[in-house]
């Protein structure tokens, strides 16, 4: 089937919607993959961060608000605005903006030489040009990183050689520190607010239901487990001739409910923000049954997630909004870790980093970080491997000595027989741990039997699939396609008593094996496995 780019635009959004709802990991699409091999169509896991704020944007939007983004950037003025005398403290809290200022460079003869040295032999002409960009660059007229190719382009010669000529002859560059501005970073969402909302009162009617969800910024003294820099705030406000707490209330309960949370409690907020009017100021808490008995400091529970309030009048009248306004707020990584049993918001937001907290597989994620290193190239080299599985499974207790023909046929054009093998006396065609399987047990790597003894593992571990004489056949199927192909007339594979994965062809990921020494966990897959497998040309 041909490819077309089509397929992925129109058809599949019924299915996928469909897979996803009944947690299928992969959708087949064969035009796609006969021609892309590598491409699986395949559902990734969403950050529990994103995935939370999606879910709040479908809730707010079921509860009839409309999405809006606010400004990043505050000037520093509509914070003295919003908070009055309290406004010092808050810029405590705040980034401010800084850059580089622009140099006043000049050309003296010395560093034309210089110039030259670097450029080539460019006449007047060509410094003047020169001069005249960085006077240019000076007054904003032409962009920092346009500045390289704007010279290049003039002087017809390559940007890496003026980056060159800048970076020796200009060290004004190199010596240029940030100046700060009046503007910050957006500290908290209510900032954007009052400012939207002072421009949207000559053309908007009332009542105004709107929410925002976004990163917001803090000067924190340092980020620990509960506080981040940068963190997404979930907020709304309903702009109305009549607003009160009572509505503040009811949007946490509609909001929060579709969350599983229920059995709200409101309590006023100490802290008494400037910009709310006094005693409206309102903390939410919800009781989640699944928090009961975590090991979480929510373990009754219960649980602060938001925040609401009314804003002052004297705050609204710096914008000239007229209308009261109910604001409600919360923090998305903190509903995030109630939602995804999460302790640290650092592992939570930045799983990559998470091995510095509390970085933890799953049996599962281990048992599918175990693989067969060396397997066949060819359909008649995977039928050998299998022939060789079954001849094991149906003869491997047999005395020895003996020998059983797995398979015969043509390999690359040559009629060969495959035996298993085993001409000592006195033992078995197959070593005792031959049919072992290697699975995830408590983080630890097992080769084990299926017997009683081990009941406990199998059902309680996750095995990888793999028998060690699974393995085994695999390898002797690729030894026996190479020889063939190298023109041997006979080839021999054997195994003994097996110490480490590797010496019955298991392949274990780097991560896993760090992740189980790390914890000291073990990887144990000794065994007595003693099997032959003969390849001869007839």
């Amino acid at each position: 089937m041909k490819f077309n780019p089509d397929e992925i635009k129109e058809a599949t959004k019924k299915d996928f919607d469909a897979a996803w709802n009944e947690g299928k990991k992969y959708i087949s699409n064969p035009g796609i993959n006969e021609k892309y091999p590598r491409i699986s169509l395949k559902y990734g896991k969403p950050h529990p961060v994103f995935d939370t704020i999606q879910r709040l944007r479908d809730a707010y939007m079921r509860l009839g608000f409309d999405e809006f983004m606010n400004p990043v950037i505050v000037e520093d003025r509509d914070i003295h605005k919003q908070f009055g005398y309290e406004a010092l403290a808050v810029l405590d809290r705040c980034f401010y903006i800084g850059g580089l200022p622009r140099p006043n460079v000049g050309i003296s003869d010395e560093r034309i030489g210089e110039i030259k040295s670097i450029l080539g032999d460019i006449n007047d002409d060509g410094v003047e040009k020169i001069r005249q960009i960085l006077h240019s660059y000076k007054k904003g007229e032409i962009e920092g990183d346009d500045l390289v190719p704007e010279i290049a382009k003039e002087l017809k010669v390559q940007d890496s050689k003026v980056a060159v000529m800048i970076d020796h002859v200009f060290p004004e560059f190199k010596s240029l520190v940030p100046v700060c501005s009046q503007n910050t970073l957006r500290s908290h969402m209510t900032s954007g607010w009052f400012i939207g909302l002072g421009e949207m009162c000559d053309y908007r009617r009332v009542p105004l239901k709107l929410f925002s969800v976004d990163r917001c910024f803090r000067r924190e003294q340092a980020e620990d487990a509960t506080r981040l820099m940068a963190y997404y705030s979930a907020s709304c406000v309903i702009m109305d001739e009549n607003i009160s707490v009572d509505d503040g209330k009811a949007v946490a309960s509609g909001l929060l409910s579709q969350f599983g949370f229920s059995n709200f409690r409101f309590r006023p907020d100490e802290k008494r923000s400037k910009y709310y009017i006094p005693d409206t100021q309102t903390e939410v808490f919800a009781y989640h049954p699944k928090l009961v008995g975590s090991k979480t400091k929510y373990k009754d529970g219960w649980v602060e997630v938001a925040t609401f309030g009314i804003y002052s009048p004297s705050a609204l009248s710096q914008y000239s909004i007229p209308y009261p306004v109910m604001n409600l707020g919360m923090g998305v990584e903190r509903l995030a870790m109630i939602l995804h049993d999460s302790t640290d918001i650092r592992a939570l937001t930045y799983p990559q980093f998470q091995y510095k907290t509390n970085w933890v597989m799953s049996d599962s994620e281990i048992a599918t970080s175990v693989f067969v290193e060396d397997e066949p190239a060819t359909q008649i080299g995977k039928e050998i491997q299998e022939a060789i599985v079954k001849t094991c499974e149906l003869h491997g207790n047999m005395p020895s000595p003996c020998e059983f023909t797995a398979w015969e046929g043509q390999l690359f054009e040559k009629n060969i027989s495959v035996k298993v093998v085993e001409p000592e006396e006195n033992t078995k065609l197959c070593g005792p741990a031959a049919m072992n399987e290697i699975i995830s047990y408590r983080n630890d790597i097992l080769g084990l039997p299926r017997t009683s003894r081990w009941d406990d593992a199998f059902n309680n571990g996750v095995t990888t699939g793999i028998r060690y004489i699974d393995a085994f056949a695999a390898r002797c199927a690729k030894e026996i396609e190479d020889a063939v192909k190298a023109g041997e007339s006979q080839h021999e594979t054997r195994v003994r008593i097996i110490k480490v994965p590797s010496e019955i062809n298991i392949r274990i990921d780097p991560i896993a094996q760090r992740y189980i020494t790390g914890n000291k966990k073990k990887i144990d897959t000794r065994g007595p496995v003693f099997t032959t497998v003969r390849m001869e040309i007839v």
